[in-house]
């Protein structure tokens, strides 16, 4: 079984999880049965470039900051999440309004999950 679908597969509210390279390159993604993605197949691509930029932007303040321990994007119609393993990037979104709670579970399964990316 792929990790995207491990990762899918955590909790009803997931929507769409990705394993995206350094450079932005989505190794494999899934859309959770049932769900229609936000997005186009081209903006999904662009996105996931533009989280690959921002990993190395946050990265110049690992050292005064400390790693980064994941992101969090509110929006009015998706939560998005990425972690930052040490070789990929997680990225993945969930349905709006899910409690702190359950939002910092998934968070902490997924970073089990994708370790030793």
């Amino acid at each position: 079984m792929e990790i995207v679908e491990d990762i899918i597969s955590l909790d009803s509210t997931m929507r769409f999880a990705a394993i995206i390279d350094l450079k932005g390159n989505i190794l494999e993604s899934i859309m959770k049965k049932g769900k229609t993605s936000l997005k186009s197949q081209k903006e999904e691509e662009h996105f996931c470039k533009q989280v690959a930029q921002r990993r190395k932007m946050r990265q110049q303040f690992n050292k005064s900051l400390g790693k980064v321990r994941y992101v969090q994007v509110e929006r009015e119609k998706v939560t998005q999440m990425v972690i930052y393993p040490k070789r990929k990037t997680v990225y993945f979104t969930l349905e709006p309004e899910v409690n702190a709670t359950k939002k910092m579970a998934l968070v902490n399964k997924v970073k089990k999950i994708t370790a030793h990316l």
